[in-house]
């Protein structure tokens, strides 16, 4: 007999060769406990991403308007995370968090914008 410790409770696997964990609570939380170590950068990410996102839209009701850089901070926007840039043939750079975006038109102010999904 082919003595085994399961990987997630150390203790012995009975049963199939092939078998890797002792019961189906051992498979689901070793699972899990990997996906979480993986996934949590990413999970990290996505809720700034979200949160930027709920900012954008919240302080543009009207799909155009424009705020200071200030108040965008104090309402909890960070500028490193965005989904995408969009380049305009003029130069224009606007950062968008999804739908939502904004453009740095200077002296510490921005333009936001709402873009229709295509």
């Amino acid at each position: 007999m082919n003595e085994r410790p399961c990987p997630e409770c150390g203790r012995q696997i009975y049963g199939r060769a092939d078998k890797r964990y002792c019961s189906d609570s051992c498979r689901n939380a070793y699972n899990n406990r990997i996906k979480a170590d993986n996934y949590n950068l990413i999970r990290n990410i996505n809720n700034l991403l979200a949160r930027n996102r709920r900012v954008l839209e919240s302080l543009n009701p009207e799909g155009k308007t424009r705020i200071s850089r200030e108040r965008l901070l104090r309402q909890g926007f960070d500028f490193t995370y965005f989904t995408h840039i969009y380049r305009t043939r003029a130069g224009d750079e606007y950062r968008f968090c999804y739908e939502q975006g904004y453009l740095d038109i200077g002296d510490g102010f921005y333009l936001l914008v709402r873009r229709g999904l295509e």
